[in-house]
């Protein structure tokens, strides 16, 4: 056997991750936090000397720390790193470390259990964008079947990560945090949606007491994965403290043969001493760095949902594009309501099949007019569901996922169809290609994911992980006969958002709350992972349908430029000053895009509760579009001033208001005299003091423009 490195020490971007692996227990690591410096093995060795314990009473009588396998044979008393049993034997671990290989900032570490027959491949890698990547690999050497219950994958935290912040909401509210110290025990968030849900932790962070945006020490993870998922947090009686997450397996659904293997999904994990605006600069560096992110600048788009629901009239759709196109929307999609039966919610889903009645002529005059016009096509799917009042459902009743005869409990009036099922995958594959082949214009699915999924059987075993993987080859094999085509990953609204689905698509549809004031809100967090280009962001009606509020343009229009923004609203009824405004929008929005959707995002620790500040800076920091949010009412007769971090403190720059939807509503007689002509200070005098801040009334937002001079 070749001779073990002693040590892998990771860096990137101000993080490093230092791992001893003298052997003969598994790989243990020493370090994830701030960047060390370069080590030496002699280095690591101290390291490793330094954390060493004492014997102490009600102990072991030789110290024995916890390492990447967490075995409950070495006497470690939180969550296992491997959980499972050969028909209820072999249900102890205690690996040993066999190989490792350290090649640049990748670390890949074998590791074995002779006694319950399994390998454990530890696959590490340091990206350039300090990003943290983890998979493991457990292979069944031994003779009989081994059932795994779990395989999860944890870091340890610093001492001084002493809170937690993860997050929580339902349908359109989603992305809200919460936070809480943490304490001795287990906090874990599960998803058992066989999606990620409404209710998903994109992020899971354990942190410094006071960290902010702009400031403290945060530690992150975020599993790349759209089924079913656990995240945890624990510190154990010792003190020790514990970060992790795994694919969430239901009894029985990963039963490895002999020599067969299981692979977790990725975790991400990120760490900075920059407060959570540091953790998203690396996720979206990390994000924007990969080949599949999309390249172009990301089209205004127009969807018609809350424009006509089930209306499919020629006419008034032609009359939509009409007006998108004379605002200035680049890209057309078609919703819910153009295939089988569906003229309602009740019946079609599965027969992906152009209406004859909803379209005689099929959808060749909306495509021509969409071309005429000049706008792209776009066209709804939910290949996932299938209704029992349907041409597929009737043919073919045995693609739903259930268990035994019973159909599950119905939601939105649908059931699953079981894409790990050949035949119906083939049949979903097939119908969507023959759609997308016919109409060669159609360059854009919205996908859409609508209700949870329980029961979800196929021949007797669970399937969520085969179901989840099959979604995952759909989208590629799509993109594989259609080159260019993009794919929005919608699940009514944000139900499934995370890095896993976002490996395969273009696009999430964050909420289906258009709501400005919510939309704030979700916003704010859902871009702690997510660049903003990555997030569909709409203009709604003035009237929310989901929450009742009405707003003014002007505030909803500030809301969704920033992200990869869009309309889903009547502009057909638009008034010319309206649609004046629009424009206006419309073409600052394209004129920005690529600086907003390529700059470093900055949310500001304002100190006002009801007034929220965020902008992006750009990397060179020449340049900065900040927004100011009112979103209630301020404690004091006057909002607090507004300061603006990121920018160079040595430069001089020129602030200014600029108004291109509109002029929000103040609550002043005179205007504040720094809006009405600019003002001219130094990046620090912006950073430290600011500015003071116009004062708007509730639900109403302003922009600024910031030019260095």
């Amino acid at each position: 056997m070749n001779a073990l490195p002693s040590a892998a020490v990771l860096r990137s971007g101000g993080s490093a991750f230092v791992v001893d692996l003298t052997g003969p227990r598994p790989p243990r690591v020493l370090h994830w936090g701030a960047d060390l410096g370069a080590l030496s093995d002699v280095d690591v060795a101290a390291l490793a000397k330094a954390q060493r314990i004492g014997r102490g009473h009600s102990a072991f009588d030789q110290p024995v720390p916890a390492t990447i396998t967490r075995d409950s044979g070495e006497g470690f008393f939180g969550t296992p790193g491997v959980s499972g049993h050969r028909a209820g034997t072999e249900f102890s671990n205690r690996f040993s470390l066999r190989t490792a290989d350290v090649t640049g900032n990748t670390l890949t570490a074998v590791c074995e259990d002779v006694d319950a027959q399994l390998e454990l491949s530890a696959n590490f890698e340091m990206t350039d964008h300090a990003v943290l990547k983890l998979s493991y690999v457990l292979t069944n050497r031994g003779e009989a079947h081994y059932t795994l219950n779990d395989l999860n994958i944890a870091l340890p935290l610093a001492s001084h990560a002493t809170h937690h912040t993860d997050f929580t909401g339902n349908w359109s509210r989603e992305f809200h945090p919460q936070t809480r110290s943490i304490d001795v025990g287990t906090w874990a968030r599960e998803a058992r949606e066989g999606r990620t849900g409404h209710d998903f932790t994109l992020t899971f962070n354990a942190h410094t007491e006071a960290a902010s945006f702009q400031s403290g020490e945060v530690w992150t993870v975020s599993l790349g994965w759209s089924g079913n998922t656990r995240h945890f947090l624990e510190k154990i009686p010792d003190g020790n403290k514990w970060i992790g997450a795994s694919e969430l397996l239901l009894p029985g659904e990963v039963i490895l043969a002999p020599g067969e293997s299981y692979s977790t999904p990725t975790l991400y994990a990120v760490h900075s001493t920059d407060g959570f605006d540091g953790i998203a600069a690396h996720f979206h560096d990390y994000m924007r760095a990969r080949p599949t992110h999309p390249r172009r600048p990301r089209p205004l788009t127009i969807n018609v949902w809350e424009a006509v629901y089930f209306n499919h009239n020629f006419e008034k759709l032609a009359a939509l594009a009409d007006v998108a196109a004379s605002i200035g929307v680049e890209r057309f999609v078609l919703d819910d309501g153009w295939f089988g039966s569906r003229r309602d919610d009740h019946s079609g889903l599965g027969d992906w099949i152009v209406s004859s009645d909803a379209w005689p002529e099929g959808l060749h005059p909306l495509a021509k007019k969409l071309e005429e016009v000049g706008l792209e096509f776009g066209l709804w799917f939910e290949p996932e569901m299938i209704q029992v009042d349907s041409d597929t459902y009737r043919a073919h009743p045995e693609w739903v996922l259930q268990v035994g005869d019973r159909l599950p409990f119905e939601w939105r009036e649908q059931q699953v169809i079981n894409l790990a099922n050949p035949d119906a995958y083939a049949h979903v594959l097939g119908q969507i290609d023959e759609v997308l082949t016919e109409y060669p214009s159609i360059r854009y699915l919205k996908w859409d994911h609508n209700r949870v999924v329980i029961d979800a059987a196929y021949e007797g075993h669970p399937a969520i992980h085969a179901v989840t993987a099959a979604v995952y080859r759909l989208f590629d094999e799509l993109k594989r006969r259609h080159p260019g085509l993009e794919i929005e990953s919608c699940a009514s609204g944000g139900g499934r958002i995370d890095l896993g689905i976002l490996d395969h698509t273009d696009r999430v549809w964050v909420s289906d709350c258009n709501d400005a004031l919510e939309r704030q809100r979700m916003q704010r967090w859902t871009a702690q992972v997510l660049p903003p280009e990555l997030m569909g962001s709409h203009i709604g009606p003035h009237h929310s349908h989901t929450t009742g509020r009405t707003h003014g343009l002007t505030f909803r229009a500030l809301t969704s430029l920033f992200w990869h923004a869009g309309l889903e609203w009547d502009i057909t009824e638009t008034t010319a000053d309206e649609r004046e405004l629009l424009a206006s929008w419309a073409a600052y929005y394209k004129a920005n895009r690529e600086f907003l959707h390529s700059g470093r995002m900055v949310r500001v620790d304002h100190p006002e509760a009801a007034v929220s500040v965020h902008g992006v800076v750009a990397h060179d920091q020449s340049r900065a579009i900040f927004a100011m949010v009112q979103e209630g009412v301020t404690a004091t007769s006057r909002p607090q001033p507004l300061t603006f971090p990121g920018l160079d403190p040595c430069r001089r720059y020129r602030i200014e208001e600029v108004r291109p939807a509109g002029t929000p509503h103040y609550w002043q007689i005179e205007q504040t005299p720094w809006t009405i002509s600019g003002v001219e200070l130094t990046g620090q005098a912006l950073a430290t003091i600011g500015v003071v801040a116009p004062i708007l009334t509730s639900e109403q937002a302003t922009l600024f423009e910031i030019t260095a001079l």
